[in-house]
């Protein structure tokens, strides 16, 4: 019978990943957790739940991630942040995978998930359904090398589950706003290394490209359906846009 092995990076991550390691527990054969240096009690909670800790200093989002894989040993790996937690239904999903109840020779399978921030679900504006690429068969797939957006890349087919999983990343708008910026920040310097598309980044786009996602997100997808929260999201993002051109027409 095929095993899975769920892996997970991590750093002061004590808030959430105590209810991400019990939402797997019933279906992991082995559940890793490959941590940066935590200092709070994320490696003690991880312990407690079941996992193997390893350490291994930060070697970027993509690098961290396929560290962690390298180190799993069953036919099937689920890669998830320390602040994504499973719900019941997806959960049962991946277990008929992985038995093989389902039928289909998908290498891998996109997971639906739904942002949080505090406790409030995010379901519009492009927000959701946010599919990632997180259960693969061993061996067929890993993080492509990027600073930060990384994403599995998957040799052969590729299918969907129907059920989500709950991203617990943000406590508050606040929280939401500053890593918006990071990313924007990351993203500028990962447009300079692949040397291409910088002819985006002029100031009419600089100016344009904004209002038109906002308009995208906010408008045709929905975004206002998430009252307040949802045009307070939805400006931060277009804020990410414009300073991700501003930033890459800085360096």
């Amino acid at each position: 019978m095929a095993t899975l092995s769920v892996v997970i990076v991590a750093k002061n991550e004590e808030r959430i990943i105590g209810r991400t390691l019990d939402a797997i527990r019933d279906i992991a054969d082995e559940i890793l957790v490959v941590d940066s240096g935590s200092d709070d009690k994320t490696i003690e909670i991880s312990t407690a739940k079941g996992a193997r800790v390893v350490h291994q200093d930060w070697l970027g989002y993509a690098g961290q991630k396929n560290f962690a894989l390298s180190l799993a040993k069953s036919d099937w790996l689920l890669s998830l942040d320390a602040d994504e937690i499973l719900t019941p239904e997806a959960v049962a999903e991946i277990k008929a995978i992985v038995s093989g109840e389902t039928a289909g020779k998908c290498y891998g399978y996109k997971i639906p998930r739904v942002l949080y921030i505090g406790d409030h679900p995010v379901r519009h504006g492009g927000f959701y359904p946010d599919a990632q690429l997180r259960l693969i068969q061993n061996g067929k797939g890993k993080f492509r090398d990027r600073m930060v957006h990384e994403r599995i890349f998957v040799d052969g087919p590729v299918g969907s589950l129907q059920h989500s999983m709950l991203h617990y990343s943000y406590r508050n708008v606040d929280e939401f706003t500053k890593a918006m910026d990071k990313y924007a920040r990351l993203s500028a310097e990962q447009y300079k290394q692949d040397g291409s598309k910088k002819w985006r980044a002029n100031p009419v786009n600089e100016l344009l490209h904004p209002i038109w996602t906002f308009f995208a997100r906010y408008v045709l997808r929905l975004g206002f359906l998430d009252g307040k929260l949802g045009l307070e999201l939805n400006l931060i993002y277009s804020d990410y846009v414009r300073n991700k051109i501003r930033y890459i027409r800085e360096s």
